[in-house]
């Protein structure tokens, strides 16, 4: 206050004076100048709360810590009294405390966590949220950073906090993100950063209505991006003419498909697309169960296309094919040949030998008395060994396929019919020891192949007696047949040595292969000799056609025929060299045609037949040689050719039979008796087989009682002497 008013008390204070929030109690707020003896009150405040002052002599002090974010000013009123006995009055006086903010808060956000979610279909840029956070020191600008294991968002910018799709989501692959946001009070690049505050962003991305029914099982494919999941089809057996009760029994497993929006999971119906016009099968639309109507009486398979589409959103579809299987009813299922099998085996490869025959490899085979006609083997039965992958079953052979230690192994091999899923199982007792081992396992397919197929046809040698036919020599006995077995009786078996881990073949393995090639080319040789011989055989064989044709020939010449009395002889068989031919001479001058009875030479019709229906000239399948028989034969064989051996009488004008008499007397000399067409004392008889046979009489050739030894005995003969012969067996003998 002026001393000029002396009626008043003076005093000197600012009206307002500024203090920075957070100070220490007891900070100087303001300094108040009065006169002597003045006095200072503090008045408390108008509201009643506590005074935020005190008074220290003429210092106004903060009685505690001021906060901006709470109170900005403050206003100390003071009550200046004079001193005693002046003649002064009370002053009042008032000071206006301003707080000035300090960066003293950090920024805070509204949520931690946030919890947002966005359909896997939003396209990119699109918005997740805005998450911005404030500051109560009231800063202007805040700066933001986004982090997180996902690169499939973003922010739109440092001082912008919202958060962006950057990349097209897949609910399949990313169902949830977890982001970290991150803001401080000044900018990124500084250094004199105070505070900073995190909060995290909970992403959960829907699944959008993007995917068709997916048929199960399938095998998933990620192509340009979108995931497909392709299914095989179903397949099914019915039985022809049978219907089958309840649901079809389907592979790989029950007809079903699944929304392939698994996060959407729609309900699916089912119906047939083509392929069931007949209407032999049903299908459940809620199901797919499919089921018959009626049997199926064709054989063959039947292709059914089923449409599986979402309830909600029938464009999203899918089919499939179900392939039934139309087959005739299993009686028998397969059965293993034996109930135990025993093999030796050796190393890793090789193939498992029969202990009672070493050179014999061990055969699991199982058969089916549904397949008669092909001896019980089924084509579609496979086999394995239930519960170890050390061995492998080719073509009913063992094979190890890893090295095991020595011992005993007892198995089990299952043989299934792929057709109806019939099974068999046999016991299986595998002896694994070290030593040389014959057969390897094939390095390829192929090798296979050619491994088993000779396997089975080595196997299945036997003598050669009954391979080929005996060959026999006609002027030996049957004690002169020719054997090409082995000696010893032993079969061959075609290996294949393994090979060391080196890669190169032992001595001992070569000393095995040279025998094996050894066995083998003796074989070769014996079948090639065997060959050559029928051959030469044959070649006899087309020259007596030829000689018979001659003598045929040499029967009918002549317009006046045969006469009674008159001996023939077949000289075109006289100068032979072929020892067999009949009718031909030895060199002891006997006859060396070896008469066999009708019925023990039935197997020799089939070429007699093929000589009957040839049309050919004999003589010209012959060598030059057998052009000897002379001139007169040519004339002949001018002449229609008509066949003499038959399998039956022929009636017809022009031909002549010749039969084989069962009870030729080997005493009688005469050779050939020939009866002429027209006898007295069978005058009756004749006319009665005129009557019969509306036919002129053709003379008919037979065997009379002759020497085996003086040659061949013939007869001519009326036919009708004979008519009550024709049970009789014809000529069946080898020419």
């Amino acid at each position: 206050m002026d001393g000029d008013h002396p009626h008043f008390t003076s005093a000197l204070a600012p009206p307002s004076v500024q203090i920075p929030e957070n100070n220490t109690v007891g900070a100087v707020v303001a300094t108040i100048t009065v006169q002597p003896g003045v006095t200072l009150v503090l008045n408390p405040p108008t509201d009643g709360s506590d005074n935020p002052f005190r008074l220290e002599g003429n210092n106004l002090e903060a009685a505690r810590v001021f906060d901006y974010e709470i109170n900005k000013n403050f206003v100390a009123r003071i009550t200046c009294k004079p001193a005693a006995g002046s003649a002064g009055s009370n002053l009042n006086i008032a000071i206006v405390v301003v707080l000035t903010n300090v960066n003293d808060n950090p920024p805070v956000f509204a949520e931690n966590p946030y919890r947002v979610s966005i359909n896997e279909m939003s396209p990119v840029g699109s918005v997740v949220g805005n998450f911005k956070a404030t500051d109560v020191d009231l800063h202007s600008q805040l700066f933001y950073t986004l982090t997180s294991e996902s690169t499939d968002f973003k922010l739109r910018s440092s001082t912008v906090p919202d958060v962006l799709v950057d990349k097209p989501l897949d609910y399949d692959k990313v169902k949830n993100v977890q982001l970290v946001l991150t803001v401080q009070d000044a900018p990124l690049t500084a250094t004199d950063v105070r505070f900073t505050s995190t909060t995290t962003i909970m992403v959960t991305i829907l699944d959008g209505d993007n995917r068709p029914p997916w048929f199960q099982p399938c095998t998933k494919h990620e192509v340009g991006g979108a995931l497909i999941c392709q299914n095989d089809g179903y397949t099914g057996r019915v039985n022809l003419n049978e219907q089958e009760a309840g649901a079809l029994p389907l592979k790989p497993g029950p007809l079903y498909a699944i929304d392939g929006d698994s996060g959407i999971n729609g309900e699916i119906t089912y119906s047939f697309l083509s392929g069931n016009e007949d209407r032999l099968f049903d299908i459940n639309a809620n199901t797919g169960n499919i089921t018959m109507l009626k049997v199926a009486d064709v054989l063959g398979t039947i292709s059914l296309t089923v449409l599986a589409a979402q309830k909600v959103n029938s464009f999203q579809f899918a089919t499939t094919t179900v392939t039934i299987s139309v087959q005739v009813k299993s009686l028998h299922p397969p059965q293993f040949q034996k109930p135990r099998y025993e093999g030796v085996i050796t190393s890793m490869g090789s193939m498992a030998m029969d202990p009672t025959n070493e050179d014999k490899p061990l055969r699991i085979l199982a058969t089916d008395d549904d397949y008669t006609a092909t001896g019980g083997l089924n084509p579609h039965i496979t086999y394995s060994v239930s519960g170890s992958s050390d061995f492998s079953i080719i073509d009913g052979y063992l094979f190890m396929m890893k090295d095991l230690p020595e011992g005993t192994l007892s198995l089990q091999v299952v043989a299934i019919d792929t057709t109806n899923d019939e099974t068999a199982t046999a016991q299986l007792s595998v002896e694994v020891t070290s030593g040389l081992t014959s057969t390897s396992l094939p390095l390829s397919t192929t090798d296979i192949t050619a491994t088993t197929s000779m396997v089975e046809s080595t196997t299945d040698i036997k003598t050669t007696e009954e391979i080929l036919p005996t060959t026999t020599n006609p002027t030996t006995t049957s004690e002169g047949s020719v054997s090409t077995a082995p000696p010893g009786g032993h079969t061959f078996l075609a290996a294949a040595s393994s090979l060391s881990p080196s890669g190169d073949f032992s001595v001992v393995d070569m000393a095995v292969l040279g025998a094996t090639l050894g066995a083998l080319l003796l074989v070769c040789l014996v079948v090639i000799g065997v060959l050559v011989h029928r051959m030469q055989r044959g070649k006899a064989d087309w020259r007596k056609i030829y000689e018979a044709n001659v003598f045929r020939s040499s029967l009918g010449q002549g317009s006046g025929g045969p006469k009674e009395g008159i001996q023939y002889t077949n000289e075109a068989f006289h100068n032979d060299e072929d020892g067999g031919s009949v009718g031909s001479g030895g060199q002891d001058g006997r006859s060396a045609m070896a008469f066999r009875e009708p019925r023990k030479v039935v197997e020799d019709v089939s070429l007699q037949e093929s000589i009957a229906k040839s049309s050919v000239p004999l003589h010209a399948l012959l060598p030059d040689n057998t052009s000897e028989a002379g001139s007169s034969d040519k004339a002949d064989s001018e002449k229609e050719v008509k066949p003499i051996l038959t399998k039956e009488r022929r009636v017809e004008e022009g031909y002549k039979s010749v039969w084989f008499k069962e009870d030729i007397d080997p005493n009688a000399k005469e050779e050939v008796v020939i009866i002429p067409d027209s006898r007295e004392d069978d005058s009756e008889d004749e006319e009665e087989d005129e009557d019969n046979n509306r036919h002129s009489k053709t003379p008919k050739v037979g065997f009379a009682d002759a020497d085996l030894d003086s040659g061949l005995g013939l007869k001519m003969g009326d036919q009708a002497e004979d008519s009550d012969d024709d049970d009789d067996e014809l000529m069946t003998s080898d020419l």
